[in-house]
């Protein structure tokens, strides 16, 4: 899972880094306008987002995030505890607060939470695709009692199918998420990862819910189709 962290305290980020790094894979953003960027490629899964920052607040990034109908969930960090800045939060389509100074205990508890609700089994390490389980702790692949024997990369990709399922994704969107912004490969490599996925899922008869949109992306969906484009 990939977490995008907007904070302009480098010791604070840091700490937050350190505090997940053990579960989560982390970008940082030092300001409003970098977290924005960052945040509009949609290829996190959660946002801790800063209240307070230079160039742009936490709650217009929020706002413009929402506008944009990018819904990933989005923590706030903040100094102030009073009551109508959080409901503020709230209405704008924030997901949960956390007040600072805070433990790490609570922040990871609260980004359990937050995978629960949007994902799966986060105590079980597990998200679920019909009969297919993958642990993305041991970054193992089964359906039934039969593995599925995928390489890192490829498991990767098929759980960010799993996670955004029933949702198209394009193949820029995959390519940032996978490989990362800096990569020195170019996003071809999506179309190559994408076909040896299908033909690992191809004798489950898996391959048919992974659906193409010639030139733009992918969706995973419950509805097969059983002549789907390589």
């Amino acid at each position: 899972m990939k977490i995008l962290i907007v904070e302009d305290d480098p010791v604070l980020s840091d700490t937050i880094v350190e505090s997940t790094k053990h579960l989560y894979e982390t970008v940082q953003a030092f300001d409003g306008e970098e977290g924005l960027y960052l945040a509009e490629q949609n290829i996190f899964d959660i946002i801790i987002l800063d209240v307070m920052l230079p160039n742009m607040n936490g709650y217009e990034i929020l706002k413009q995030l929402r506008s944009k109908n990018i819904m990933t969930p989005v923590i706030f960090l903040t100094a102030k505890d009073g009551i109508d800045d959080k409901i503020h939060g709230f209405r704008l389509g924030a997901d949960d607060y956390l007040v600072k100074p805070f433990h790490r205990e609570e922040l990871l508890l609260r980004l359990e939470a937050i995978v629960r609700r949007t994902i799966g089994d986060f105590k079980e390490n597990c998200i679920r695709f019909k009969d297919l389980i993958l642990n993305v702790k041991t970054k193992t692949a089964m359906i039934g009692d039969e593995q599925i024997q995928l390489n890192g990369k490829q498991f990767d990709l098929l759980e960010y199918f799993i996670n955004n399922k029933g949702t198209i994704v394009t193949k820029e969107q995959i390519f940032d998420r996978i490989w990362g912004f800096e990569s020195d490969t170019t996003n071809t490599v999506v179309e190559v990862y994408t076909s040896h996925l299908r033909k690992k899922l191809k004798p489950f008869n898996y391959d048919q819910y992974l659906k193409t949109f010639r030139g733009i992306g992918y969706m995973l969906t419950e509805e097969g189709q059983e002549h789907e484009e390589k």
